[in-house]
């Protein structure tokens, strides 16, 4: 595997990190944020979320991560209800919360 393709991973310790940070739920649901899943089981599986996406270089840290449930995974990497946005914004100011000093600057994969 790659050194990049690594950095931009969440690893094990970062994703338990991560999941204890926000008591194991969604940040979505917690703040009953577009509730519309047709099924429970959207809601039920979770994943960890970057804030700057992979594709854009997105390392795999703490404070690019957040908890969410796969129905609100969907919407952010879709954007197709133009909620995209909207949720970036929500993500920012959690992580912004419970990380001082967080910049969005460092959360990007540079190769020196």
């Amino acid at each position: 595997m790659k050194k990049r393709t690594r950095k931009l991973q969440f690893d094990k310790k970062t994703t338990e990190k991560i999941w204890e940070r926000q008591y194991g739920e969604c940040l979505f649901c917690s703040i009953d944020y577009h509730m519309q899943s047709s099924t429970q089981m959207g809601y039920d599986i979770k994943d960890i979320m970057h804030f700057i996406p992979r594709s854009q270089g997105g390392l795999g840290v703490e404070q690019n991560g957040v908890l969410g449930c796969r129905y609100h995974h969907m919407l952010l990497d879709n954007g197709n209800k133009g909620l995209r946005d909207e949720m970036l914004q929500i993500m920012e100011e959690h992580l912004r919360m419970s990380y001082p000093g967080w910049n969005r600057e460092e959360l990007i994969y540079k190769k020196w």
